[in-house]
């Protein structure tokens, strides 16, 4: 019997731009075309310029009349997020969503940013930290909403403030944690601000659940030369429908979080079935980790000075 998957009703974008990271593949070329869908402008910017034209190609396919532009973007490079920032800015049009997807996973051994972060906590989060900030200007004028995906990993752990970068001693998965938590306290630090300053951004949260995405498969630029134990597991839980979600149902979230007239600043959106593992998407209780103000404006300090970059700019 088919497995039905959940879906959700994307508002009417025409006239909108849209910007999402990591959309060159699975889950984010999935958000990508559901908004050219909805008719809204969609920026592209890739890291593979091949794979990123592939996805162009795919969203054409289904949505003949999309509007997409293709960018370059490495968020591992504050060069490069700084590139793309001043491109975007020249061309002056103003941003109405922003979705926060691309990341990296648990490389096996501890590797470098170009800037000489540890590469999850450098791209995961300062880099779109960096993003966010380079694109102000353009967010402020759209009025923007900024969803930033996280991941059920950001219940668990806390920031290794005595080791941010983790050059001591290195655990994969407790820097990938470290590097959601530090996102999602950002998140919800720019909505406090921008509320307060009155910035025009609303800024909220989503997570994918648990799905066989890109994130744990074959990576050899992270060192991961063959899809990993935990990553077969999950597919064959998916195809069988057990708990989990699949690569269509696990970017709804983030685009309820994004798109929907219900969705509200400083809120948390994920699958609403057992374990909050697949389902539908809903609000959900706000990790414990991401509870703290306090946490959070000292991360937003931080970030303003490991990046150079302050907001608004």
């Amino acid at each position: 019997m088919p497995r039905r998957t959940p879906d959700l009703t994307v508002p009417d974008l025409s006239g909108r731009r849209a910007l999402v990271t990591g959309a060159s593949d699975g889950l984010g070329l999935g958000i990508a075309s559901r908004l050219a869908a909805a008719g809204a402008e969609v920026l592209l910017p890739v890291r593979n310029r091949l794979k990123g034209e592939a996805a162009v190609a795919a969203i054409r396919q289904t949505v003949p009349t999309a509007e997409v532009q293709l960018h370059d973007l490495d968020l591992s490079s504050l060069d490069s997020v700084a590139a793309l920032g001043r491109t975007l800015r020249e061309d002056g049009r103003p941003i109405h969503l922003l979705i926060n997807n691309a990341g990296v996973m648990t490389p096996p051994d501890r590797q470098s940013t170009a800037d000489g972060f540890e590469l999850q906590f450098g791209t995961n989060y300062l880099g779109h930290f960096a993003l966010v900030a380079q694109l102000f200007p353009l967010l402020s004028a759209g009025r923007a909403r900024v969803t930033s995906q996280l991941s059920v990993a950001a219940n668990r752990g806390s920031i290794n403030w005595t080791d941010l970068n983790w050059d001591r001693s290195y655990d994969g998965m407790k820097a990938y944690s470290q590097s959601k938590i530090a996102f999602g306290l950002f998140a919800l630090e720019l909505d406090r601000r921008s509320q307060a300053g009155d910035w025009g951004i609303t800024s909220n949260l989503s997570h994918p659940g648990v799905a066989p995405t890109n994130l744990l498969a074959a990576r050899p630029e992270v060192g991961r030369a063959r899809e990993t134990l935990g990553r077969k597991l999950i597919g064959a839980l998916s195809a069988r429908g057990i708990l989990l979600g699949t690569v269509e149902s696990a970017g709804l979230p983030a685009l309820h979080a994004a798109t929907s007239p219900e969705a509200r600043g400083a809120r948390l959106y994920g699958p609403s079935g057992p374990g909050h593992l697949g389902g539908p998407p809903a609000e959900q209780k706000l990790y414990s980790p991401l509870r703290n103000p306090e946490e959070a404006h000292r991360v937003w300090q931080v970030s303003e000075e490991l990046t150079k970059l302050s907001l608004p700019v």
